[in-house]
């Protein structure tokens, strides 16, 4: 068994794996995190491999692998990085460490669970949009803000704007507050539709992240929605590292 973790700008997502199959999948805002509630959560496994994807949050990542050697002294411990060419997937990045390692994996997740040319949307803190070829090429992509950060700077740059965490009918609106709900969720709509709409008809439209569902609701076109994708990028790594 092997435990697999990503670690984002808000969320640490994280699962086990064994069986060929990913085991209960949890989430926890990175205000949250301690040494108790990561032993707590994973002291009944013994996983022989630890992977860890992380965007930032170097201190987390430190409380991670300590508590791992806590538990389990003798773990191997991943730590994944974006590369240039691997898992056949071609990284369009002159840099190719600058890619986001959560898009680096969604882009071999996709490439090597779907097998076909797709856009890939993260829905999270940033929204982000990259494209792969059938062929595994990535053709690019595009960072946006996410529609809770999008929210948080109305409200810093304009007081009159109240930064709300509740969610209302999308559409126009006859109060400030859904007003707000709404014109994030239109922009981030126009953003994956104008993008996906300029691509090849038999591309795939591919969400993931934690406001997948919310956006995947407004979209004209029928997306598939797959929370775990990131996971499953190192599923697939670690299916190459042994």
């Amino acid at each position: 068994m092997k435990l697999l973790v990503d670690s984002g700008n808000t969320r640490l997502k994280w699962s086990f794996y064994g069986d060929d199959a990913l085991i209960n999948s949890h989430a926890f805002i990175n205000e949250a995190v301690s040494r108790h509630t990561l032993i707590e959560a994973w002291r009944e496994q013994a996983p022989t491999c630890l992977a860890i994807a992380s965007v930032s949050l170097t201190p987390l990542i430190a409380l991670l692998t300590s508590v791992a050697m806590e538990l389990w002294p003798t773990i191997e411990i991943v730590h994944v990085k974006s590369e240039a060419h691997a898992f056949g997937v071609y990284n369009a990045y002159t840099q190719p460490e600058k890619l986001g390692v959560d898009r680096w994996l969604a882009l071999v997740a996709v490439h090597n669970h779907y097998q076909k040319a797709a856009c890939i949307v993260d829905c999270g803190t940033a929204i982000t949009v990259d494209l792969i070829d059938a062929k595994g090429k990535h053709q690019g992509g595009l960072i946006s803000p996410g529609l809770t950060l999008m929210k948080q700077a109305l409200s810093k740059k304009i007081k009159a704007l109240p930064w709300q965490h509740l969610n209302y009918q999308a559409g126009i609106a006859n109060s400030t507050e859904s007003g707000i709900y709404g014109g994030t969720l239109a922009a981030a709509v126009g953003l994956i539709e104008h993008v996906f709409n300029q691509q090849p008809k038999d591309m795939l439209l591919i969400l993931t992240g934690g406001d997948a569902v919310i956006i995947a609701e407004q979209l004209d076109i029928m997306p598939i929605i797959d929370i775990d994708l990131v996971l499953r990028g190192l599923v697939v790594i670690l299916d190459k590292h042994r």
